[in-house]
């Protein structure tokens, strides 16, 4: 029996950074795996770092978390989340890593004592994870992002690499290039010319793009296109139209109505089934969701993260926006989320009475000593004020603090992250971590990935779940501190999820009987939430939304 040849499909950008290639990757692996295909991803950063850990998230966004504790860029959740997948580490790789990886196998005499250069040892390199990704997932289709835009110095070895791999199997690798074709106000006339330059710049890399798709604020007409077939080499039928949506949800569907799944399986020349109609309308009804709902639930996300200079990055918390939109989305009503800045209220307290305008509080993950009283004068104004409230990893930590502060008047309770000189040091770093951060390494030192948690009966986290026991994922090297927990716990606070052996508290919440919903996580939910399955946790705070709403 002849052994079946595992496709790849490299998707590019052009003309502009945050032309869609990731949201485009994840659509494409939507929709093939919907025609019967087993489909992966993997993720090219172009950028020195060995992972995504230790960037700043004001500058890259999110650092998202995969289950074996690999910290990768913000595109890994958009394809567990559009793909409804759970990646690994090799899935993703940097340049850093790569090199690394290299380096080290020189000085372990793999290569042989021959002389090791950046081609063809660099790109025989990637092309050896792309192909392992496929392998371990046993993938009819690997899809793989190339990230930045084609012309630029970083990521001229990928594109190597996926010249090599084509050069030696033509009829299993294909180009998709996404590229932008501006229409400038005073022309007011979409205009192909910087896409011609930039596929011109793909092909003096060796490749050919074998399908375009042209982002612009409206749709590629048919003028257009004959355009960009003339002078890219391609067929006209290959040029497809990608203008904006009010949601990223609706780009699979927009693809869909250019045929492009059809196109691809063409392509790819393999025996694609026809589309799965019951999962197809699933997926319709709930991005039609992302346009409608019964009416508004408002939830003010209180971070540290939202101001540069003199903008804001909503990206840095990503994956808790769209976990917030599932949820809400299921409960059929339409999330407005107001991102506000934890240190406004140290400096003007008196803003904290804005907060009764919501209809919930999430205080999401972070690091560092800024905007920290401000967000627990928030997490006390809502405990107070009996207004839901949902804190995450950091989240937890600062409604801990607060509670040994403010019910068991431990005035200086604090974290030692924060002021490693308290008496009363509620959150502490684990024990493991002491040597590691004496020794400044930080990168990759956390507690990391997926662990278990056991909950207690009669809890809200045991409601929400639905079940005992639990794994999430997490990323954070403070914990709370095991001597204070019996006198937290005899002032009312409920640890209603423990690590196996008991001795790390996972969740922190209060009884119904005292509030609607005040509950925190040392773990990040929102990293397993998905668009036909919410998390149970942020659905439960949503639900609790909107109770006080009512």
């Amino acid at each position: 029996m002849q052994k079946k040849e595992t496709k790849y499909i490299f998707v590019v950008g052009g003309v502009i950074s945050g032309v869609g290639k990731g949201i485009t990757s994840s659509s494409i692996g939507l929709i093939l795996k919907n025609r019967g295909l087993n489909v992966t991803a993997v993720k090219i950063d172009a950028y020195i770092n060995v992972d995504a850990g230790t960037m700043n998230p004001v500058e890259h966004g999110e650092v998202f978390v995969l289950s074996d504790g690999d910290e990768t860029d913000q595109d890994m959740g958009n394809y567990e989340r559009f793909m409804d997948l759970n990646l690994t580490r090799i899935n993703y790789m940097t340049t850093g890593r790569v090199y690394k990886t290299v380096i080290e196998r020189e000085r372990n005499l793999e290569y042989k004592g021959k002389c090791v250069q950046v081609v063809p040892h660099v790109p025989m390199e990637v092309i050896e994870r792309i192909k392992k990704a496929g392998q371990i997932a046993k993938a009819d289709v690997v899809i793989v992002e190339i990230g930045g835009t084609v012309g630029e110095y970083e990521n001229i070895l990928f594109l190597e690499a996926a010249r090599m791999m084509k050069l030696a199997s033509p009829r299993d690798v294909f180009f998709v290039m996404v590229s932008y074709l501006p229409t400038p106000g005073n022309l007011g006339e979409m205009k192909t010319k910087p896409t011609q330059h930039a596929v011109r710049a793909l092909n003096a890399s060796g490749i050919q793009p074998d399908i375009l798709l042209a982002r612009g604020e409206t749709s590629l007409d048919e003028k257009r296109k004959e355009k960009i077939s003339i002078f890219c080499n391609m067929e006209a039928e290959r040029v497809l139209s990608a203008p904006d949506v009010d949601s990223v949800y609706d780009i699979p569907l927009n693809f869909e109505k250019e045929k492009l799944s059809d196109k691809l399986c063409d392509l790819l020349d393999v025996v694609c089934k026809k589309p799965d109609l019951t999962a197809w309308e699933k997926w319709k009804k709930f991005a039609k969701h992302t346009h409608n709902g019964e009416s508004a639930v408002k939830v003010a996300m209180i971070g540290k993260y939202f101001e540069t200079g003199d903008f804001m990055l909503s990206d840095s918390y990503l994956s808790v926006i769209e976990a917030i939109k599932y949820s809400s989305y299921g409960e059929n009503r339409k999330p407005i989320i107001s991102w506000l800045n934890s240190t406004d209220y140290e400096k003007f307290p008196a803003k904290l009475r804005e907060l009764r305008n919501y209809d919930g509080i999430i205080v999401p993950g972070g690091f560092g000593s800024r905007g920290v009283e401000g967000n627990l004068k928030v997490v006390e104004f809502a405990r107070r004020n009996k207004i839901p409230y949902f804190g995450l990893c950091y989240g937890m930590q600062m409604m801990v603090i607060e509670y040994a502060r403010n019910v068991l008047g431990l005035k200086d309770a604090n974290t030692r992250e924060v002021n490693p000189g308290s008496k009363n040091m509620v959150i502490d770093v684990m024990e493991s971590q002491k040597e590691i951060l004496k020794n400044n390494l930080y990168g990759g030192s956390m507690r990391l990935g997926a662990y278990k948690a056991i909950l207690g009966e009669g809890t809200i986290a045991r409601a929400s779940y639905g079940v005992k026991e639990i794994t999430e994922r997490h990323r954070h090297r403070y914990e709370v501190n095991p001597s204070f927990i019996p006198d937290l716990e005899k002032a009312g606070l409920v640890f209603s999820g423990r690590s196996p052996d008991g001795n790390l508290m996972e969740i922190a919440e209060l009884p119904k009987s005292q509030h609607p919903f005040f509950l925190g996580t040392q773990f990040h939910p929102e990293f397993l939430s998905r668009p036909l399955n919410p998390h149970p946790l942020f659905t439960a705070f949503i639900r609790a939304c909107i109770k006080k709403k009512k």
